[in-house]
């Protein structure tokens, strides 16, 4: 377990409310989850998620399924949901 940092842009941080947070988390799906758990109260939030694509420490996951991709500790994980204009 290791202890990393979300951090939301644009539309998921909208959503959450928040411009990061702290989780602990096995894989980015374990972090992801924890994430929806806490915002469960946010509408928008899990559907932005959905949408989204993620770096981790400024790498960019692509199609790697999130329950296979491993986190370090002070992994920083980033949210970015699609930016109009490309």
């Amino acid at each position: 377990m290791a202890t990393v940092t979300i951090r939301y842009w644009a539309a998921a941080k909208h959503a959450a409310g928040i411009t990061e947070e702290s989780v602990d988390a096995r894989t980015l799906a374990d972090a992801l989850d924890i994430a929806r758990q806490r915002h469960s109260d946010s509408s928008r939030f899990s559907d932005v998620l959905g949408i989204s694509s993620f770096l981790i420490d400024e790498k960019p996951v692509g199609r790697n399924a999130n329950d296979v991709v491993v986190l370090g500790e002070k992994t920083i994980i980033e949210v970015l949901p699609p930016f109009a204009g490309g």
